[in-house]
């Protein structure tokens, strides 16, 4: 009751807004009017080092994860961690096919594969640096365009090469198959810039300015693709996700633009993830000033897309009471630290235009969210599930529904943000799924362990980061395995679980790539693994690292292909 009347008299201002608002900026030097209410709000309850509790290596050799902590770069070491990096790798059911030590960012990237003319390209990107692989032969994989930087052992080269224009960039993309123009269409998502910009949003209000008035689109450009290379490529649109200025210029443009891939399957409908105005600022991340809803747009005619819809949840708009309710009551609210609302776009396991009803919608410290997706111009939450506090680190950000049709069961992860496992551990749940309405926990999948020969008895130990981040994308070449989730899974790389029994999970196979001080910089040392892209259509995993790329093929996929593709991707 106490809390319930402590909102009240915040949100009817009985304390006098501007006064509250002048401390806040005074004690934080807040300047933004949407970062001061959501401070008055909530105030300040992050993390410290007494909310850590007990945490290190137990006598039994397992780790025992904080409670509870805060974002930090910075490294927190513990009694049995290895004072060195592990230069061994490990694997097992899995063979490395290749490796190539070309590395596109240490950090993140994301990647397409598309076939043009039986010849087969890999991208690997992230916003400005860009490079195309052909992998036609997979084990004779061929560099054929760099825009950009490219990162060795002294981090990035100093002079980026065939560099984009300011403002301009490769966004997070999904490339499919237009019928009716029968030509590949790009849709790229043009999101704010947050890292390498801003760390605290609390104390670095010129910074929060910049990004509240980007020098760049904030939303999507589509492009047909004519080749596969840059030049190849014609504009043919762009919108900006500010739906409620939509021909407002770049530098007014509110919101966060798309965020990751738009999902997009080709036909109709196309659905993003984006915050579209600054009023969606209900969330603690440091560096992060939107929380997200979700947009659909049509894409009958490429060259015209059209706004159809915003599904926002409750808890994500600053000046609205029940929001603020919602916001209020989050056990979460003032920490300074969670990720609340989407990461990604909704996960759809079946396209509407193919009688799909539901997309999946991870939300951070919101939960997860059952979207009605039939009827696009009017999306309908059906079902909700909250989850633990698992603060520092992502909580909710990926879903794979590759195997829902099947069973009913969906698997929603967060990930690791901090090194050295100072944060709670990242589960990855098992969500029936079966009642879109009551959807419920059913367990998680088991936490990876060391193989016996290695030195240590937990991932903890080796240093850097561990714990789940995606299967990878659902643009994919070819159709995903039933009982197959390949999860990256940071300092302890490739992590295929075997699901095809959803109650008696177990990992198959697993590669765990080395250490690789020589060829890394020491601040990105920690993160090791980062992605997995898959071809199903060959069976083969490509696992991206902060030292390079691997080649790696597993029975448990099927008998891998090194001829070119059969079927050109994406389908047709």
């Amino acid at each position: 009751m106490l809390r319930y009347l402590t909102f009240i008299i915040i949100t009817l201002c009985v304390i006098p807004y501007d006064v509250l608002a002048v401390a806040i900026a005074t004690q934080d030097d807040i300047q933004d009017p949407f970062l001061q209410r959501l401070t008055v709000l909530v105030g300040n309850h992050q993390p410290s080092d007494d909310d850590v509790g007990p945490y290190g290596m137990l006598p039994n050799g397992q780790f025992r994860h904080p409670q509870r902590t805060y974002h930090t770069k910075s490294p927190k070491p513990f009694q049995g961690q290895l004072s060195y990096w592990d230069t061994q790798s490990y694997q097992r059911n899995m063979q490395v096919e290749a490796y190539y030590p070309i590395t596109v960012e240490p950090f993140h990237t994301w990647q397409n594969i598309i076939d043009f003319d039986g010849r087969r390209y890999l991208y690997q990107y992230v916003r400005q640096d860009l490079k195309i692989f052909d992998i036609t032969n997979p084990k004779s994989l061929k560099l054929i365009h760099t825009k950009g930087h490219t990162w060795g052992p002294d981090g990035p080269n100093d002079k980026p090469e065939n560099p984009y224009p300011q403002g301009d960039m490769f966004g997070a993309a999904t490339i499919q198959w237009h019928q009716e123009r029968q030509k590949y269409i790009m849709v790229q998502a043009y999101e704010i810039r947050r890292f390498g910009l801003l760390k605290n949003k609390y104390k670095e209000p010129e910074k929060v300015a910049q990004i509240r008035r980007t020098d760049h689109l904030k939303g999507f450009k589509v492009f047909e693709m004519h080749g596969p290379l840059p030049h190849q490529w014609t504009l043919i649109a762009e919108r900006t996700t500010d739906i409620y200025r939509p021909k407002a210029p770049i530098g007014q443009q509110e919101g966060s633009g798309v965020r990751d891939i738009p999902v997009w399957f080709g036909g109709k409908y196309m659905f993003v993830a984006a915050a579209p105005s600054d009023e969606y600022a209900l969330t603690e991340y440091g560096n992060d000033l939107y929380s997200a809803g979700y947009q659909a747009w049509d894409m009958s005619d490429p060259t015209n897309p059209v706004f159809l819809d915003q599904l926002t949840v409750p808890g994500q708009k600053v000046g609205n009471f029940w929001d603020e309710l919602n916001y209020f009551f989050n056990p979460r609210a003032g920490n300074r630290t969670s990720w609340m609302g989407a990461r990604m776009s909704l996960f759809i396991p079946k396209p509407v235009e193919e009688g799909g009803k539901y997309g999946y919608a991870a939300m951070g410290g919101l939960g997860l969210y059952i979207i009605d997706i039939q009827n696009p111009r009017q999306m309908k939450v059906i079902g909700h599930l909250d989850f633990p506090p698992s603060v520092a680190g992502t909580e909710g950000d990926f879903i794979d529904v590759s195997q829902v049709l099947e069973t009913g069961i969906i698997y929603y992860s967060g990930y690791p943000l901090n090194e050295d496992c100072f944060e709670p551990y990242k589960h990855i749940y098992e969500i029936d799924v079966q009642d879109p309405s009551q959807p419920s926990i059913k367990g998680v999948l088991s936490r990876p362990l060391p193989p016996r020969e290695a030195i240590f008895t937990d991932f903890c130990q080796r240093k850097g980061s561990f714990g789940p981040k995606r299967t990878g994308a659902y643009t994919q070449p070819g159709v995903s395995r039933f009982g197959v989730l390949p999860y990256n899974f940071y300092n302890a790389g490739l992590q295929v679980f075997d699901v095809s029994n959803p109650t008696q999970p177990v990992i198959s196979a697993y590669f765990v790539p080395p250490f690789r001080p020589d060829k890394v910089v020491d601040y990105a040392m920690g993160n090791l693994s980062h992605a997995v892209y898959v071809e199903y259509d060959r069976n083969l995993f490509w696992l991206f690292t902060n030292h390079g790329i691997y080649l790696l093929s597993s029975p448990v996929l099927g008998t891998p292909s090194f001829s070119a593709p059969i079927s050109p991707w994406p389908k047709r």
